[in-house]
């Protein structure tokens, strides 16, 4: 009852939000769902030159059909083994599938229409006869004269295709295929007009579709293997658009069924695409601008959009889910995947919970069932940032949750190995991890990338530590808070960066700082790109340094520094000196001359990357790097709006120069929050906070709370 209300209030506070800005301005036609569907292609941007055969692991995006935070993610098939599916620069469409993520994953139940389909599937298509919008998707199947338009709800899929020949109708389930390695798949007719199946890929994902055509036959090719695939004849007669609606479930297919009962039901293909512009537009409008030009209009709404897709539902209309030990589960809360939180966890989970604070707290919920069933809260990729994403949330008030018991898994994690973070042992023993001796390291050797972990673990330790203090557990914060300065005996004075140490405590000697790697002392990075890194404790960061000075002037050579085009990474690109943008771990090193009062500085560098490396190429649909779920669409919106999240675990912001005259940010419980620069200059002097001048450059997440002013002044 509790979240149908907040629903409900949400709803109410758009009406009352529109009628007090006397709004009646649309947004979701500001948001391109092709942006970063594009390649990125530039040597000048990239760092280097794209050896044969590379496609830049750039955006990754799809411009599909989806709600916010979706099970269903409804988009095309242009190539299956990309990042996301969808590349701008392709010609053949092979089908159309119903999740997404943009990591080489997921793309399950791939669905296409065809007419006197030959032995090959798949229809040329052109970006002329092509449109998509929040919620909603159309292109024109040239092969097969078919126009195929798509929305959809939580879980489920609505399809119209409208065939210019009547007869010979067919739909391909192509269930061999996804972006997982497919194990195993079935189909089946349940009446006239209904099927139901399951396809196993990485999990098995259970449909239930309805056509409102009769079905004349289900011809099925090697039912379950590699090479099969099954194809839906339907039954002539019948003239109009042929609807599929289509339920999944990751539980079963009677729970994909009453999905889709419950969710579109008798409803048209024209109320649920109404429905979920709604629904994007009351999300997107939380945020409302004035001043800035067009492309950066559409960049911040794009980017808006694009930062609440991930994590995605995965529990059904009734409850249940299928949980880490692969069981059925109920809950009262809806169960979301985990969160990209090697990514997400600087700036997009923070996002999500000002705009989704439910959701929030339900992904919370949904992190404690995997810890409570396997002894660990999740991870993703590296680091144990699900310390600071829950932290984070905690204490910004997210806090209906068992706190004390997340918090209890939290310190297993921390403390207790064969969990969540690697070689934990050794980083409580000897205060670091370390690397092996390699006389030749190259990008791909494999190590420990004991910098990157040892920094990470680090700034973990300290959000864990931000919960015991709020607990009263003064023990383990002393501690924790203790450990938190490990991040120290990484750096190398005599080089002034963040260096590997053997396991009996010497420095890495085959050391060069310019040179990046996967897993060798730094994840995805270099030592220029890590050694900035110390969310938590700036100060004593700087004073490694030397102080201010000699900070300065390594943070000067960071951006300045130029990169080797020789050394390739893919994923370690775009490149502002041996700054990497197109990559995560330096995200927070343009912010980082605000510690020693050279707020301009960073505004430079923010505002070069604001506006040279979103919406790049020919038709400005290309990013700087992969979205990450995301991460970097959510970089660009609080960095856009003037507001940064600089240690997400804290519960403040860094202000900056915004792009826009005036934001107006309507808080999750109605307040409104609003920020302006009334000068034209870039350059931050002084910033006011409900009319009186403010120390420092951080604000108080009570302006969310409470709603007030905040006022930047600028030359």
């Amino acid at each position: 009852m509790r979240k149908h209300t907040i629903y409900h209030l949400s709803s109410l506070l758009l009406i009352l939000f529109t009628s007090f800005t006397g709004s009646s301005q649309t947004y979701t036609k500001y948001v391109n769902t092709f942006i970063g569907t594009a390649p990125m292609t530039d040597p000048k941007i990239l760092g280097y030159k794209l050896p044969d055969g590379w496609r830049s692991w750039a955006g990754l995006t799809f411009p599909g059909s989806s709600l916010p935070n979706a099970m269903v993610q409804l988009s095309p098939m242009t190539e299956y083994g990309s990042g996301a599916g969808y590349e701008y620069e392709d010609s053949v469409i092979y089908g159309f599938t119903h999740t997404n993520k943009g990591h080489w994953n997921l793309c399950n139940i791939p669905v296409l229409p065809v007419s006197n389909p030959g032995e090959k599937f798949g229809s040329h298509f052109s970006h002329k006869k092509e449109s998509a919008a929040p919620g909603f998707y159309q292109v024109y199947l040239d092969d097969y004269d078919v126009n195929v338009s798509l929305t959809s709800t939580l879980r489920c899929g609505y399809h119209r295709y409208e065939y210019k020949n009547n007869t010979n109708r067919q739909i391909l389930f192509d269930l061999a295929r996804a972006n997982n390695k497919v194990n195993g798949w079935n189909i089946e007719q349940v009446g006239a007009s209904a099927l139901q199946g399951y396809q196993q890929a990485g999990g098995r994902i259970y449909f239930y579709a309805v056509l409102n055509t009769n079905i004349e036959q289900l011809e099925k090719k090697e039912e379950g293997k590699s090479n099969g695939f099954a194809m839906v004849h339907l039954a002539n007669g019948s003239t109009g658009p042929v609807e599929l609606k289509i339920g999944i479930s990751f539980v079963s297919t009677e729970n994909a069924r009453e999905n889709l009962e419950k969710e579109i039901g008798h409803k048209s293909y024209n109320d649920i695409r109404k429905e979920a512009t709604q629904k994007w537009e009351t999300l997107l409008s939380s945020i409302q601008v004035k001043g800035g030009t067009a492309k950066q209009k559409e960049m911040l709404y794009s980017c808006l959009y694009r930062s609440f897709l991930w994590p995605a539902l995965r529990s059904d209309v009734n409850g249940q889910y299928t949980d880490a030990k692969h069981q059925v589960a109920k809950a009262d809360f809806n169960y979301y995947t985990e969160p990209s939180l090697w990514d997400t966890y600087r700036n997009k989970d923070v996002l999500l919970g000002l705009i989704s604070p439910q959701v929030t707290l339900d992904v919370i919920k949904s992190m404690k069932d995997v810890g409570d069933k396997t002894g660990f809260i999740p991870t993703f990729f590296h680091g144990d940032h699900g310390s600071s994403s829950i932290a984070g949330a905690y204490l910004r008030g997210i806090d209906d949750f068992d706190i004390k018991g997340a918090y209890q898994i939290l310190l297993k994690n921390a403390t207790v190995e064969g969990g969540a973070r690697p070689f934990i042992k050794e980083y409580m023993e000897k205060g670091f991890i370390s690397d092996p001796d390699v006389t030749n390291p190259h990008v791909e050797t494999k190590g420990k990338a004991g910098v990157s972990k040892t920094l990470e673990y680090s700034y973990d330790d300290y959000s864990v530590a931000q919960i015991a203090k709020k607990l009263g557990d003064t023990a383990n914060y002393n501690m924790l808070m203790a450990r938190s300065k490990n991040y120290k005996n990484m750096f190398d004075p005599s080089t002034r960066f963040m260096r590997g140490k053997l396991e009996n405590g010497e420095w890495i000697k085959n050391f060069n700082p310019q040179y990046p790697y996967y897993e060798y002392m730094y994840r995805e990075a270099n030592a220029w790109q890590v050694s900035f890194f110390a969310p938590h404790d700036m100060p004593g960061l700087i004073a490694l340094y030397g102080g201010a000075k000699g900070f300065e002037s390594k943070l000067d050579s960071l951006f300045t520094v130029p990169w080797n085009p020789s050394y390739i990474a893919r994923n370690v690109e775009t490149m502002i000196g041996q700054y990497c943008h197109g990559n995560q771990p330096d995200h927070e090193a343009p912010f980082a001359y605000y510690f020693i009062g050279k707020p301009e500085k960073s505004q430079k560098i923010i505002d070069t990357i604001l506006n040279t490396l979103y919406g790049i190429g020919d038709e400005g649909l290309a990013l700087c790097g992969m979205d990450d779920a995301g991460e970097m669409s959510s970089w660009y919106v609080f960095s856009a709006l003037g507001l940064y999240t600089f240690s997400a675990t804290d519960p403040e912001y860094l202000v900056t120069v915004p792009l826009f005259d005036e934001v107006k940010w309507r808080t999750s419980n109605g307040k409104l929050l609003t920020i302006s620069k009334p000068g034209k200059g870039r350059n931050l002097t002084a910033i006011k906070v409900n009319g009186r001048e403010h120390k420092g450059y951080f604000v108080p997440h009570d302006l969310f709370k409470q709603g007030g002013k905040i006022e930047i002044i600028t030359k």
